[in-house]
């Protein structure tokens, strides 16, 4: 396709290109045009029923959700588990206060190029990649809010 080509040639993730790939079954809507988030900031975070510290960075993503929601911050988990049942099993271990994509056979995880669980990808107003993250590390908790913080205080240019 020619936007998975756009992204491996440029290695630029950006909400026109890459996000509208971002389509599935979600958790709380059957669709959702991920387009319409332009303008907001969108943490993109790719998890698994198997991955430990993912039991810790969703707990975390529902904090920041309830917290900077208001000011358009937008949280979106992508679970690669192949057997959905696992990611819902999780799911009633860890509830999940954000919009949920499955991806079981793993085609967005190609797309991102992830590397591991968790993943996390930082979008800007802009739909420009700001950050990303592997793995999780409470250490490294304040550091990645406070790198939100400063893309929520951005106006979209």
């Amino acid at each position: 396709m020619l936007a998975s080509r756009l992204i491996a040639s440029t290695r630029v993730l950006c909400l026109a290109v890459c996000m509208p790939f971002l389509s599935g079954a979600f958790a709380s809507q059957p669709s959702l045009d991920l387009s319409q988030f332009r303008g907001k900031v969108v943490v993109v975070d790719f998890w698994a029923s198997w991955c430990k510290p993912c039991r810790q960075s969703i707990p975390w993503l529902n904090q920041l959700r309830a917290r900077y929601a208001a000011q358009e911050l937008v949280i979106i988990g992508v679970n690669v588990d192949a057997d959905r049942a696992e990611a819902d099993r999780f799911q009633r271990e860890v509830p999940i206060d954000f919009d949920v994509v499955y991806d079981p056979q793993g085609a967005l995880a190609t797309q991102f190029k992830v590397q591991g669980m968790p993943s996390t990808f930082v979008f800007d107003r802009a739909g420009k990649l700001a950050a990303t993250q592997l793995g999780f590390n409470e250490k490294h908790r304040q550091q990645h809010e406070s790198e939100i913080q400063s893309l929520l205080s951005r106006e979209h240019s």
